[in-house]
């Protein structure tokens, strides 16, 4: 019997409280579970190098050296940790990653505020302040988040060299600042060009002008994509090994560039623990990073980063 049959039936002023008729849909099926079991075993495929390295990097050499890859440490130790951290020779120091550590520090505390600040006020303008050319210009930002960088490194170093910024702080600082530039721009002006257009314009009613709709209205509306620039920008600067090594001299070199002349050291005998432990070391950041903010990010990207 249907539901307008039994609905018909029924006195009036009752309720009807049959509800839905029908089988219940099944919890389990086939697809679900060849679902669930490929998300299982790419979580583990993604998962056994960072095993490998947890375990290698807890090891004794004597122990690495019998080639069970996979197998818990039988004597735990921390030294190649310590080591990696305190004493490991980077080349001619052996310093370890400490002084790197605090390079990456500076380097990205620098750079994250201001590359963002630039950013978001040039993806403001570009979605309420068009100017002639805005268009083209900002088809020309956007070209520039696709140059290859290895392209523009030497026309850079002479640049960096002319100012007097060339294996300096600043001009780590510049250089990713730059490059960093397109991608938050693009960020920036697709949030601001999804929010209501009416936003804007009651603010220019009100009499506010560029700076006042900026800061009353726009700025704590972007929160969100906010949030998705600095994990993409605090991520991609501390990964960085390229513009470290080139630009930012023997002085404030970065904690990938310290990694680096660790493991290529080939002076006495090669440590693969203190390599491992080196390694997660350096990629602690980003990881605890994403793992912090990971849902602050998809919110993020869904309020309106890839929108417009």
């Amino acid at each position: 019997m249907t539901t307008e049959a039994i609905s018909s039936r029924l006195p009036t002023g009752a309720i009807d409280t049959s509800g839905p008729r029908g089988p219940r849909p099944k919890s389990v099926t086939i697809g679900r579970i060849g679902v669930y079991a490929f998300l299982i075993l790419s979580a583990l495929f993604f998962l056994l190098p960072l095993w490998v390295m947890v375990v290698t990097s807890l090891k004794t050499m004597p122990e690495i050296r019998e080639g069970h890859l996979f197998n818990w440490p039988a004597l735990l130790t921390f030294d190649p940790w310590l080591k990696a951290w305190d004493t490991a020779c980077t080349g001619r120091d052996c310093n370890g990653l400490k002084p790197g550590f605090w390079n990456s520090v500076k380097i990205t505390a620098l750079s994250v505020p201001v590359s963002i600040v630039i950013a978001m006020i040039n993806g403001y303008a570009l979605s309420f302040w068009r100017y002639k050319g805005s268009e083209l210009l900002f088809g020309i930002l956007i070209f520039g988040a696709f140059v290859p960088y290895q392209v523009v490194i030497y026309p850079l170093i002479i640049g960096m060299r002319e100012l007097g910024l060339f294996a300096t702080l600043p001009g780590i600082v510049i250089v990713h600042t730059i490059f960093g530039m397109p991608i938050l721009t693009l960020l920036y002006r697709n949030f601001f060009a999804s929010l209501p257009i009416e936003l804007f314009k009651a603010g220019r009613v009100d009499g506010a002008g560029f700076w006042g709709i900026f800061f009353r209205i726009m700025l704590p509306m972007s929160v969100p994509i906010t949030i998705v620039a600095v994990i993409l920008q605090t991520t991609g600067i501390w990964n960085d090994f390229l513009f470290g090594t080139v630009f930012a001299g023997r002085e404030n070199m970065p904690m990938t560039v310290q990694l680096n002349n660790i493991v290529t050291t080939t002076t006495g005998i090669r440590e693969y623990n203190v390599n491992m432990a080196a390694t997660i070391l350096t990629a602690a950041v980003p990881l605890v990073v994403y793992f912090i903010s990971g849902k602050w990010f998809v919110r993020g990207i869904a309020a309106g980063a890839v929108k417009g």
